[in-house]
């Protein structure tokens, strides 16, 4: 499995593949005539399927790479991802031109990665510093309370940021049991998945779709009883195996002296104040609309959505200059996993321009059959195919990309999914969150906590031990979901 990025990664050797994109798109910019401003994407470009190459193999290598290779991929994944990168935008350039290609990676990196990046810099750096402390056991009660803690939080703070927060109290009331890796697994199952269905904090893909025009609170109100219903039937089949185990566990006497009972502490209060700071911003961009815009490039900067994003900076300074360091310390912080997600995205939301437009093309391009695939005889469409192909690309792919992808195939049009086509883009963004948490590559929190468990030395299950599973376990719950909530409703 990928180790976390090596520290010190910001230094000169993992540092030149953000530096070569700096300078590629800075002769691009230079070389472009001043027309070109105009155009904000690929417009009427008509592009083969073999545009699709790049982002194919990018995604790819992050799936695979990482567990031939991972000490290869842990000092190298950056250029990596620069090279799938170039692969995208030179031959965009040769063939169509410099101005078409630096329009395109202007669009996509300030229309979509930047407000991306910036939101899970935000969550990052605040659920960082907040640090929990106490002397909780491990028991089934205590287990299934702290992943329902996490699952209704991982909406507010995000999957990652609940991730963080609750993580490392669980690792330790579960030390002294022999059996605690399956807590972990549904802990990935639970707060790094599922708990992230109902709003745009939650879960990037949901994010995503945000800055697509969905609003805010549209999965909230479509998804919630899903949502409960996936976490209820997840958190009684951790109950049972948990007691199970437990049982096991307490056969065995504990060597040595007990650790003396501790009450349970939340430091980094600072934090906790931060986060509604971070909705209030989001809603800012919302309800705030003053018609200024700022043209780069071609690319219409409003000037909500930039302050949204400066706020958004501002409350990750606060947190970092005001959380006391041993804070972060003790909660084994660090910026390592933030800069390979802003690295990795990065040649995401790079490679998969000439993807997006593509699909946009809808049945005049090179995907008509992934159209005809997901739309029946009538023309309506498979709201099942979209749950589960959106769901089974999430997981051996990234939910993200994924989201986006089908996202643009059922219409791209935020407003129009959310009325006429509301099941579909329900589907898709169950599909999305959900699934991620098949693999261990699903979702950036799932790694996250292997990363963590492992370290703490939990024997943590193989990659295919896991998707064993979490087949096994969530599969079932998928079932039940299509065939109530999916299949039902239609």
């Amino acid at each position: 499995m990928r180790p976390p990025a090596p520290k010190g990664c910001s230094g000169a050797r993992a540092g030149v593949p953000v530096r070569h994109l700096g300078a590629v798109a800075a002769i691009m910019w230079l070389c472009a005539p001043a027309a070109a401003h105009a155009a904000t994407g690929l417009g009427d470009v008509a592009l083969p399927w073999t545009w699709a190459l790049p982002f194919v193999g990018l995604l790819l290598s992050i799936a695979i790479v990482p567990l031939i290779a991972p000490r290869f991929w842990a000092a190298h994944y950056g250029k990596v991802a620069f090279a799938w990168s170039a692969l995208t935008l030179a031959p965009l350039a040769a063939l169509y031109g410099l101005p078409t290609a630096l329009a395109a990676l202007v669009n996509a990196a300030l229309s979509q990665y930047l407000s991306f990046i910036v939101m899970l810099l935000a969550l990052y750096a605040v659920a960082g510093g907040i640090l929990v402390t106490g002397g909780l056991r491990g028991t089934p009660l205590v287990n299934t309370g702290m992943l329902v803690l996490g699952t209704l939080i991982a909406s507010v703070v995000g999957t990652t940021g609940a991730a963080m927060i609750l993580i490392r109290p669980l690792l330790r009331a579960n030390g002294v049991r022999l059996h605690n890796a399956h807590v972990m697994v549904f802990f990935i199952f639970l707060v790094g998945n599922i708990g992230g269905a109902l709003s745009p904090l939650g879960n990037p893909p949901l994010f995503a779709g945000f800055l697509r025009g969905v609003d805010f609170f549209w999965t909230t109100s479509h998804l919630w009883r899903a949502t409960a219903t996936a976490a209820v039937l997840v958190l009684a089949a951790f109950l049972v195996i948990d007691l199970w185990l437990y049982r096991h566990d307490r056969r065995v006497a504990v060597v040595g002296e007990p650790a003396p009972p501790q009450p349970v502490r939340v430091r980094g209060l600072v934090n906790l104040a931060l986060i509604p700071l971070i909705v209030g911003a989001i809603f800012v961009s919302v309800a705030w609309m003053p018609g200024v815009a700022f043209d780069v490039y071609g690319t219409a900067l409003a000037l909500q959505d930039v302050l949204r994003d400066a706020l958004l900076v501002a409350i990750a300074v606060v947190s970092v200059v005001f959380t006391p360091e041993e804070h972060r310390e003790s909660n084994g912080f660090s910026w390592d996993p933030m800069l390979e997600v802003a690295k990795l995205f990065a040649a995401i939301f790079t490679c998969i321009i000439p993807v997006l437009a593509m699909l946009a093309a809808g049945p005049a391009g090179p995907f008509a059959w992934l159209l005809a695939a997901m739309t029946g005889t009538d023309g309506a469409p498979r709201d099942a195919a979209y749950f589960w192909v959106t769901g089974a690309l999430s997981a051996v792919l990234d939910n993200a990309p994924a989201y986006l992808v089908f996202f643009e195939l059922a219409g791209g049009d935020g407003a129009k999914l959310m009325a006429a086509s509301a099941p579909t883009l329900a589907a898709i963004s169950m599909g999305a969150v959900y699934m991620g948490a098949l693999t261990y590559i699903g979702n950036a929190p799932n790694f996250m906590i292997y990363a963590i468990a492992t370290e703490r030395g939990v024997a943590m299950p193989s990659f295919l031990a896991y998707m064993a599973w979490s087949v096994g376990v969530l599969l079932p719950v998928f079932a039940v979901i299509t065939f109530v909530f999916v299949i039902g409703p239609s």
